[in-house]
C-alpha cells in the first residue's frame, strides 16, 4: 500500500468499513473545540482582554485544516470516484464537502487579510459553522442527504404551497386592514412580514389585526400555519426514517 493509499484511508471516512481512524476523531474533536473557542469569542468580556489568546488558537485551527485540506486534495486520486479520470483532483474541489472544507478555510483568510470589523464578524460566524464538517464523519448524515434527495420533489411542493399561502394570506390581510392599519398592512409587502410570522407560529405582537373581517382573517392563517409547519416536518420524518432503516440494511 502507498503512503498516498494510506493517507487515504485515514482521511476519508468512506475508505473505513470497520469506523472512524484516529485521524478523522483527532479531527472531529478539533473542529468542535474550534466551534467553541469561536463561540466565546463572541462574547465581548472574553474576546477583548484575550484577543491575542483567540488569535492564536484561530491561527493554529485554520492552519491545521489548511493542511489537512492540501492532503484531501492529494489523496483524492485515490477515491474510486475520481481515480483514474480527467482533472479528477478538481471534480473532487467540486463536491459539496470539498466546497465546505474551503469554506471552513475562509476564516483564516478574512482573519489575515482584514481589519474590517463587518469581516471580522462574518469571519467569526464561518467558524461556528464549521460543525457542519462533522457530518461527513457519520454515514448516518450521507444516509439523511441521500433519503432527502430522494424526496426533493415533495419539499419543493411543500415550499411552493407555504409561500403561495403566505402570498394569499398578505392579500387578505392587506384588503381587511389597509385602511385601518397603513402602516403595518398599506401594501401586500408590508403584510407580506406579518404572514410569514404567523405562518411560522412565531408570532408578531405588535402588529394585529383590529378589525372583525382581519381577525377572522388572520384566525384562519393561524391555523394554517400549523400545516405549513407539518409539511415538511412530515417528509422530514419520513426521510429520516428511511435513512435509519437503510442503515440498519447495510450493518447486517
Amino acid at each position: 500500500m502507498s503512503i498516498r493509499s494510506r493517507f487515504y484511508e485515514d482521511l476519508e471516512p468512506r475508505a473505513r468499513p470497520e469506523g472512524l481512524s484516529l485521524a478523522n476523531k483527532l479531527i472531529a474533536a478539533l473542529i468542535v473545540i474550534a466551534a467553541i473557542v469561536a463561540i466565546l469569542e463572541t462574547e465581548p468580556t472574553l474576546r477583548e482582554p484575550h484577543a491575542a489568546t483567540f488569535l492564536t488558537l484561530q491561527l493554529v485551527f485554520g492552519g491545521v485544516f489548511f493542511i489537512e485540506y492540501l492532503l484531501r486534495i492529494w489523496v483524492a486520486a485515490e477515491d474510486p470516484r475520481f481515480a483514474g479520470k480527467p482533472f479528477g483532483r478538481l471534480r473532487w474541489m467540486m463536491t459539496p464537502s470539498a466546497i465546505i472544507d474551503l469554506l471552513a478555510l475562509l476564516p483564516l483568510f478574512l482573519t489575515l487579510a482584514s481589519t474590517n470589523l463587518y469581516w471580522l464578524r462574518f469571519a467569526r460566524i464561518l467558524r461556528i459553522l464549521r460543525v457542519v464538517r462533522l457530518g461527513r464523519m457519520s454515514r448516518a448524515f450521507d444516509n439523511v442527504i441521500v433519503a432527502l434527495y430522494r424526496r426533493r420533489f415533495e419539499l419543493i411542493v411543500a415550499v411552493i404551497i407555504a409561500l403561495l399561502l403566505m402570498l394569499f394570506s398578505a392579500t387578505l390581510l392587506y384588503f381587511a386592514e389597509a385602511e385601518a392599519q397603513p402602516e403595518a398592512f398599506g401594501s401586500v409587502p408590508r403584510a407580506l412580514w406579518w404572514a410569514v410570522v404567523t405562518l411560522t407560529t412565531i408570532g408578531y405582537g405588535d402588529v394585529y389585526p383590529v378589525t372583525l373581517l382581519g381577525r377572522v382573517c388572520a384566525a384562519l392563517i393561524a391555523i394554517s400555519g400549523i400545516g405549513v409547519i407539518a409539511m415538511p416536518t412530515g417528509i422530514f420524518a419520513a426521510a429520516f426514517s428511511d435513512a435509519m432503516q437503510k442503515q440498519e440494511e447495510d450493518e447486517e
